[in-house]
């Protein structure tokens, strides 16, 4: 049996009530309380709930997601931004005593290959266009975002919590669009000298002594040679100096280089000719085994290659 239709949980943050539970609440039939809510807006929740929330509107006003009710299919009503605040408060509570003794033993070292394997599987929800996909893998990369912030938040020298990762973020990006937040820029005329105009003020702000500093070297060979390539072509370097002798890793860097000041992205093309290659492997293997064929000769593979 489906809840009723005026059956909603609201998400409170300290005394605030988002707008959008005004109308559930002016037209609820009982109206309940749990976690640090103040107990006079409503009743404490019964056990019963989930069943009143059956056969009546009924509006549960919590500071926690873990009701029953939200386990019950309950739309929850939250003001912007208060999910984040619940995200973090459950990776909080994963992370403190009597939490997950997983999630207690992990170190920023532990986490890396989580970090890097989710934003990989973002990126191939972004390429396959699989929009449930990507809120998903967002998801995934924001859990790394609170697990790494929650980790520094217990270092012995140098602490620091999610709020000071979110207020440095804002600084950061209120700091590199003068044009937006400062009145204007002459130095911003379209997004071409946005660009320009962020390295800059990166270079001041972290007060790098070489166009190339910043650059994360750890970072797949094709996209860190695109991206030295286009920091150095800003900096005004002559497209004469780029690498361009006959071993393979300098032609490589050369082919990454003249695709990136080009306009393109070659770790993108690269990524997308191999996804394409791919594809034909599973097709041609397919249609194989299909008709019947014994295994996958030079012949075989060539008959059933599909070249559309």
């Amino acid at each position: 049996m489906t809840l009723h239709a005026g059956t909603f949980v609201v998400l409170v943050r300290g005394d605030t009530v988002p707008a959008a539970a005004v109308n559930a609440l002016r037209s609820a039939d009982r109206v309940y309380v749990a976690g640090d809510v103040d107990p006079s807006l409503g009743d404490a929740a019964p056990a019963t709930l989930v069943d009143e929330a059956r056969t009546a509107a009924v509006v549960l006003l919590t500071s926690e997601l873990d009701s029953p009710l939200v386990a019950a299919g309950a739309p929850v009503l939250a003001a912007p931004a208060s999910g984040l605040v619940a995200a973090a408060r459950v990776m909080d509570r994963l992370r403190s005593p009597g939490g997950c003794p997983w999630d207690a033993e992990q170190t920023h070292d532990s986490l890396r290959q989580y970090l890097v394997e989710e934003c990989f599987e973002l990126l191939e929800a972004i390429e396959d266009g699989d929009r449930a996909a990507l809120r998903e893998e967002l998801g995934d990369v924001l859990l790394q975002v609170l697990f790494h912030a929650r980790v520094a938040e217990e270092d012995a020298d140098d602490p620091f919590t999610i709020d000071d990762v979110a207020a440095e973020l804002v600084a950061k990006l209120v700091g590199r669009h003068p044009h937006v937040f400062a009145g204007g820029d002459p130095a911003v005329r379209d997004a071409s000298t946005q660009q320009v105009r962020w390295e800059e003020l990166k270079q001041q702000e972290k007060r790098r002594e070489s166009s190339v500093d910043g650059v994360a070297l750890g970072q797949p060979a094709l996209a860190l040679a695109a991206k030295l390539a286009q920091r150095t072509a800003r900096a005004g370097l002559p497209g004469d100096l780029l690498p361009k002798h006959d071993d393979l890793g300098s032609r490589l860097f050369d082919l990454a280089a003249l695709a990136k000041l080009a306009g393109q992205d070659p770790e993108a093309e690269l990524r997308a000719a191999a996804r394409r290659f791919a594809a034909q492997v599973r097709a041609a293997e397919k249609a194989a085994k299909e008709a019947g064929e014994d295994g996958m000769s030079h012949e075989i593979w060539r008959k059933y290659w599909p070249h559309a």
